[in-house]
């Protein structure tokens, strides 16, 4: 299966008559390997913060979890595995497997926790799989 159809057809697909925003799938150095049409252009600090997060949890909480220069509010996740962010109505869930990282951007009427199953459960699979 390529990167692009994980993204396709495990992210975005619909859970519950819901569906996630934007998703993608990006290399530890921020390279991507596969995303949605939707998915916002990322900063290449946003990514290094973001994998400073999991190598030293709580480095985000001041300032913020950024995506596509969106800021959100940072909420208990899986310290060095799960980051999760919220914004308004919305949010995001980055997963961290051996090489990769999943990002997954989603709004009302989607929940929390049918985003965190989404990007959490593929992740899962990916480190299941040695990826």
């Amino acid at each position: 299966m390529s990167w692009q159809a994980y993204v396709d057809d495990n992210m975005m697909m619909e859970l519950e008559g819901n569906c996630l925003t934007s998703a993608a799938i990006l290399g530890h150095d921020g390279s991507v390997w596969a995303q949605s049409e939707s998915f916002p252009q990322f900063k290449d600090q946003e990514i290094i913060d973001i994998m400073k997060e999991f190598d030293e949890p709580g480095s985000l909480a001041p300032v913020g979890l950024h995506l596509g220069g969106v800021k959100y509010l940072m909420i208990q996740g899986d310290p060095g595995e799960v980051i999760r962010g919220k914004k308004g109505s919305g949010g995001a869930c980055v997963k961290k497997t051996g090489q990769a990282l999943l990002i997954g951007i989603y709004n009302e009427p989607m929940t929390p926790g049918q985003c965190n199953l989404i990007v959490e459960k593929l992740g899962d699979y990916l480190i299941e799989q040695g990826l």
